[in-house]
């Protein structure tokens, strides 16, 4: 590659890790380098009456402020930082300040602000307005929760969780459209809702002016750019990491559907118009917001949670695995008979998920896998099952004519999951890039600084041009997916 003109950072935090990557634009392409990686797990803290999950936001700003100042070394002309995060999970500010450690989506307290919002508005009612699935981890059943528990009445300001990172760098308030649709909280034409605020008593004057993905935040605060060591602008990009994943995706026609596959699987097509249906509602599809104002029509499948989480099983009881060579071994194992529900809310909270699998299989007098090579392929064909029939039904509900499967995230680069959905849902995948979440913020942090130009069209040219995806075909006989 020729002599770098610009770069960008993409901040990229996952719901279980996070890492910093430099984009390098040159005369030739682009480049990626990943700077800093960390994790990102819940702390379990005793709250006067319970453990309760709480999001270490402050460490992880702790890490991102290191990554960024290893970047800024790393770099030569530094243009712009992007941040994107996980969805539903926020802070809550009083003259700027945090009032306390926000809280994670896997706490169980969510689930009393279910009951509190459809005693207010039924579950289709909602939907109507929001075109949200049903999660019970969702922004406004937290808030809801919130709201009982007299937290909500201190605060002046919420903010998710790349808007509070960015509030930080910028000491701008604002919320990026993206991930505000995953709240609950936002109408079908885009904006707040604020009459559905009123109904559930939050009060409006919380939830910032809302501004577009790709969109100038303006520069870093004086005495953020001291302690980095550099001065740069800061952008939103697409901060729900979805988003900027799917804006990265190589996709050259609408008759594609995509799996960003990482801690959790998201499984979708791409439309012009939400699709709120009552058979959209009933398998519990959502309608989130894209770059460039697209529609994110997905539904959520446990993703990779479920065999990160059995390797940790593994180490804390004392087995130490290599993961090349188990997922080696996997392949090696017959399919199972029966897959299990990867959505079962039980494999939701951290813990043995083995013995949980197990549970499931015992429950229904089924066989269960025994051995850790079996249990990883009766995972991933799971997985597998799961994805597939999701883009099926995505497919059904849109009336899109699905000729052909992305999948993009950690998942990509696992050839056995790629192979199975392949040959599970009888279409052609196509998988690739890994690290397609940091490079959606990448380009559309560089498209809000003048480095690029385009729509999502072009930019998901230059994807196709720089990164090239890996095939996959069926080995099945299956007819394919028709609508």
């Amino acid at each position: 590659m020729s002599a770098v003109s610009a770069q960008v950072v993409a901040v990229d935090l996952g719901a279980t890790s996070g890492r910093v990557v430099v984009g390098d634009f040159g005369a030739d392409g682009l480049t990626m380098r990943t700077i800093a990686r960390f994790p990102n797990g819940p702390v379990t803290l005793w709250d006067g009456s319970r453990t309760a999950l709480h999001a270490d936001i402050p460490g992880l700003y702790g890490h991102v402020v290191a990554g960024l100042t290893q970047a800024g070394r790393a770099c030569d002309n530094l243009a712009g930082i992007g941040v994107d995060s996980w969805a539903v999970d926020y802070g809550l500010l009083r003259d700027g300040r945090l009032l306390s450690l926000p809280m994670h989506y896997r706490d169980a307290r969510s689930e009393r602000g279910v009951a509190l919002v459809h005693d207010v508005i039924t579950a289709q009612e909602l939907y109507q307005r929001n075109g949200i699935q049903f999660l019970p981890f969702n922004t406004v059943y937290q808030l809801a929760d919130e709201r009982v528990n007299g937290l909500l009445e201190l605060a002046d300001t919420v903010l998710l969780v790349p808007d509070l990172i960015t509030y930080w760098l910028t000491g701008q308030r604002v919320a990026e459209r993206t991930n505000a649709s995953t709240t609950g909280l936002l109408g079908l034409d885009g904006g707040w809702d604020h009459e559905l605020m009123n109904r559930l008593k939050l009060p409006h004057t919380l939830f910032p002016e809302l501004v577009e993905a790709g969109s100038r935040r303006g520069p870093l605060l004086p005495e953020v750019a001291a302690q980095l060591g550099f001065q740069t602008e800061v952008a939103s990009a697409a901060s729900h990491d979805t988003a900027s994943a799917v804006a990265a995706i190589p996709m050259h026609d609408d008759q594609s559907a995509y799996i960003s596959c990482g801690t959790w699987g998201l499984v979708g097509v791409e439309l012009a118009q939400p699709v709120t249906t009552e058979a959209s509602r009933a398998a519990n599809f959502t309608n989130e917001v894209g770059a460039d104002g697209r529609i994110r029509f997905l539904h959520n499948v446990m993703g990779l949670w479920l065999l990160s989480e059995t390797l940790r099983h593994y180490e804390r009881d004392g087995r130490t695995f290599d993961l090349a060579v188990l997922l080696e071994q996997a392949a090696e194992q017959p399919a199972p008979v029966h897959v299990f529900d990867a959505d079962d809310p039980r494999f939701l909270p951290p813990g043995d998920m083995p013995d949980r699998i197990a549970q499931w299989y015992r429950e229904r007098d089924l066989p269960v896998p025994h051995g850790p090579a079996a249990v990883v392929r009766t995972i991933l064909e799971s997985l597998a099952a799961a994805f597939a029939s999701a883009v099926t039904t995505a497919a059904e509900l849109s009336g899109i004519p699905v000729r052909t499967v992305h999948i993009v995230g950690g998942g990509a680069q696992n050839e056995l999951l790629c192979q199975l959905i392949a040959d599970r849902v009888g279409l052609p995948l196509l998988a690739g890039p890994v690290e397609a979440t940091a490079l959606g913020n990448i380009l559309l942090t560089a498209r809000a600084q003048g480095i690029v130009s385009g729509g999502l069209p072009e930019l998901r040219e230059r994807t196709a041009r720089w990164f090239s995806p890996r095939r996959y075909v069926p080995r099945t006989n299956r007819a394919a997916l028709m609508v």
